[in-house]
């Protein structure tokens, strides 16, 4: 399992992402699932993954492979705006799913992959979008600016309170590794090192990318003051009224 968030914001764009992979309690291995394809000054796309690991390597691949192609093909080099970015990925998805989603079937596995791509290419503002293991996509909007796949459901009350289209990256990568420490205590499948993305509206180049293992300063104090700060909230807020009183 894994769990990974991107979030659109008028500051910019903030992708966090675990390194877990597991197949069974006692088969757990450290893969990255944030791939950055970046050309400073004109673009930079973060390409993040959940589900089936030999699917998603195999796509990255495939995208990969695509820059240094010839043929004029569309690649997430050359595409004019995100919404082709966004196509290629989903392209790519596609081509992987009719070369081994039989094969995988004849196995009893399913085919099961899902993306977060983000960035900006020159000429438009940042845009997000979360990828299906169909091929097709949808895109993040005022209203619904972040994106989670894998074990999402730890991690998405805080973002629901917190994130806004004006917080500043600060505050969402904030928010992020809270959302991220309340996965990986509730789910053994998530687990660190983590990778932190965080890119500027127009700067058209990372910002910061951050690998933040059990060693990382910053990340320790998160989990430790958030879980204070949750048990002193509890522990302000009123008993109900309508229990008896011993």
């Amino acid at each position: 399992m894994t769990y990974c968030v991107g979030m659109l914001l008028d500051a910019g764009l903030v992708c966090l992402s675990d390194s877990r992979t597991n197949a069974g309690v006692d088969h757990i291995n450290t893969f990255r699932k944030m791939h950055v394809f970046e050309k400073t000054g004109e673009r930079v796309i973060v390409l993040m993954t959940a589900g089936n690991l030999a699917i998603t390597q195999c796509l990255v691949n495939i995208l990969r492979e695509a820059l240094s192609s010839e043929t004029g093909e569309p690649n997430l080099y050359n595409v004019s705006n995100m919404f082709e970015a966004a196509r290629c990925v989903g392209e790519a998805v596609r081509e992987v799913h009719k070369r081994d989603a039989s094969a995988l079937k004849e196995f009893s596995i399913d085919f099961s992959a899902s993306f977060i791509l983000g960035g900006q290419i020159r000429g438009e503002q940042p845009r997000l979008f979360s990828v299906y293991a169909a091929g097709n996509f949808i895109e993040a909007t005022p209203d619904t600016p972040y994106f989670q796949i894998g074990e999402s459901k730890y991690g998405k009350p805080i973002i629901d309170r917190v994130v806004h289209r004006d917080s500043t990256l600060d505050e969402a990568a904030k928010c992020a590794l809270i959302s991220m420490d309340s996965t990986i205590r509730s789910n053994l499948s998530v687990g660190l090192p983590l990778d932190l993305v965080c890119v500027r509206t127009d700067d058209l180049h990372v910002l910061s990318h951050e690998s933040i293992d059990a060693d990382n300063g910053y990340f320790r104090m998160i989990r430790s003051r958030w879980g204070e700060s949750l048990r002193e909230a509890f522990a302000e807020l009123p008993d109900p009224d309508w229990l008896p009183r011993n």
